[in-house]
């Protein structure tokens, strides 16, 4: 990747793989400086901040299931992104399904650190 960053943009749906999403794209930004997340409610109501973002660095879109939401909403906005990660492929793939919307137990837990992995080798590894 260019000097610069890498935007993470994860599903925010109330679902248990929408917050699966949130945790683990969250848990990645913290633990590196080249990576920044992107709120997709921020930018589907047009906030300038993540406006000017979305055109600035690129972006993997991390889509909680087939609907697609955060690449749909990001080329609404005009933006091709990166990559796209679909989570309910990635989980039903190893075998997980996470029964939460709002908390995480073991299960969720599990899901969150095998979509860490799957970010970081396919999208993080690539780009930074």
């Amino acid at each position: 990747m260019k000097e610069g960053k890498l935007a993470l943009a994860s599903c925010s749906g109330m679902s248990p793989h929408g917050l699966i999403t949130r945790v683990a794209c969250s848990d990645i930004v913290e633990e590196s400086d080249q990576l920044i997340s992107i709120c997709m409610g921020a930018t589907s109501a047009d906030k300038e901040v993540f406006s000017d973002i979305i055109k600035k660095f690129p972006i993997v879109a991390v889509n909680g299931c087939d609907a697609s939401c955060v690449d749909k909403i990001l080329k609404q906005k005009g933006v091709k992104v990166a990559e796209t990660i679909n989570v309910l492929n990635i989980l039903d793939g190893e075998g997980l399904k996470p029964k939460n919307v709002s908390r995480l137990d073991r299960e969720g837990e599990r899901c969150v650190n095998v979509l860490k992995r799957k970010i970081t080798k396919s999208a993080v590894e690539k780009y930074c």
